[in-house]
C-alpha cells in the first residue's frame, strides 16, 4: 500500500493552505490553461497545479 504524502511548502516547511481555482492565459491569448492555486497560510509562496488546457476563453 503506497503511503499519503501531506503538501509541505517549500519554503518555510507550513502545511496550513488556502485554495483557488484560477486561468493563465498565452501571451497571444490563444490558449489558457486551467489550474488550482494553493497558498501558503505561513509566507504566501503560491504552488501552481495544472488542470488542463479549456477552449472556453471569453473573459
Amino acid at each position: 500500500m503506497a503511503e499519503s504524502k501531506k503538501l509541505e511548502c517549500p519554503l518555510c516547511k507550513g502545511t496550513q493552505f488556502k485554495k483557488e481555482e484560477g486561468k493563465i492565459d498565452s501571451k497571444w491569448g490563444f490558449s489558457a490553461h486551467r489550474v488550482d492555486l494553493v497558498i501558503c497560510e505561513q509566507c504566501g509562496f503560491v504552488m501552481t497545479f495544472f488542470k488542463g488546457r479549456t477552449i472556453w476563453d471569453f473573459d
